[in-house]
């Protein structure tokens, strides 16, 4: 079966900057695509020129896999324009040598599994707090918050992200889990709810700022529509 455009960009929906918890594709950080037979060519760009190499890296390394997770596609060659690390990263994904091959001697710090794992725990607190700002707004109090079962919370595309995100955590998503609960699932007490949520929008705030803050700079860096300007 031969791949098509939209099932390459469908793939690469799912792929998110692993800081602001969006899709690339939203981002308009896919700048390029072509599909001939059953190879795909993927030219990605980024707001600076300086955003840190694993995270550069990190988004490449996904967009490849998900391409790669088209059925029909056997060759996937991600390309990341204008980064000051693109060389290394692009021969780095070449050759298939991971972040620790492409970078030797720049992974003291947390690797890519961990950065991974942080920016998915601050993802999970920031949906969290938008699924909870909206059930305090149609008349839930903090106390209901916290005896709340994930089966008693309405269905919505919140509520779908939020769960996909303590999925990706590895924490419980059946109808009877608590709906209120840390990155490492254990639920939040009662008492403890009000001041749970307010760091928790803190990072939610964070995150949006950082979005917006960044389609800004790519809208000027590349003289494309900043959608938030579009939409005021």
């Amino acid at each position: 079966m031969k791949p098509t455009e939209a099932a390459v960009l469908d793939a690469l929906s799912g792929v998110r900057d692993p800081e602001l918890d969006e899709p690339i594709t939203d981002l308009k950080f896919v700048a390029d695509l072509q599909v001939a037979d059953d190879e795909v060519d993927v030219r990605l760009r980024l707001p600076t020129p300086f955003c840190a190499p694993n995270f550069a890296y990190l988004m490449v390394a996904d967009a490849k896999a998900a391409v790669l997770s088209v059925p029909g596609v056997e060759r996937a060659r991600i390309i990341l324009d204008d980064h000051h690390a693109s060389p290394e990263i692009n021969a780095g994904m070449a050759q298939e040598r991971g972040f620790e091959g492409t970078f030797p001697g720049d992974t003291e710090g947390e690797s890519l599994e961990e950065l991974r794992t942080i920016f998915r725990r601050k993802a999970f607190v920031a949906r969290q707090e938008r699924l909870c700002r909206e059930l305090l707004a149609a008349g839930r109090s903090a106390k209901e918050l916290a005896r709340m079962r994930l089966e008693e919370v309405p269905a919505s595309e919140t509520k779908e992200k939020y769960l996909s995100r303590r999925e990706e955590l590895g924490l419980d998503t059946c109808p009877e889990a608590p709906l209120v609960v840390d990155p490492d699932g254990n639920p939040v007490p009662e008492g403890a709810v009000v001041d749970h949520l307010r760091f928790a929008r803190l990072t939610r705030l964070s995150i949006e700022g950082n979005a917006g803050m960044c389609r800004g700079l790519l809208a000027t860096r590349y003289g494309i529509p900043d959608p938030e300007e579009a939409t005021a």
